[in-house]
């Protein structure tokens, strides 16, 4: 799964530590989300969704691997 976090926490001036305050996570968490290393849960999302003040699809974006 793609996904546009580095970019919208530099568009709000956020560091990981900062996104991960805000959203209650680890800083590992958010550079293991962004990395692609891990995909949040629907609760995690939508709290980054709020944050960025964005719909949870601008974020997040499936690839063609996903669907296998």
């Amino acid at each position: 799964m793609k996904n546009r976090i580095r970019v919208l926490r530099a568009e709000h001036n956020l560091s990981q530590a900062d996104l991960a305050k805000k959203t209650q996570v680890s800083r590992q968490s958010i550079n293991a989300i962004e990395s692609g290393k891990y995909v949040p849960s629907t609760l995690l999302s939508l709290k980054m969704a709020s944050v960025f003040n964005v719909e949870v699809s601008s974020i997040f974006s499936l690839e063609e691997e996903d669907w296998k």
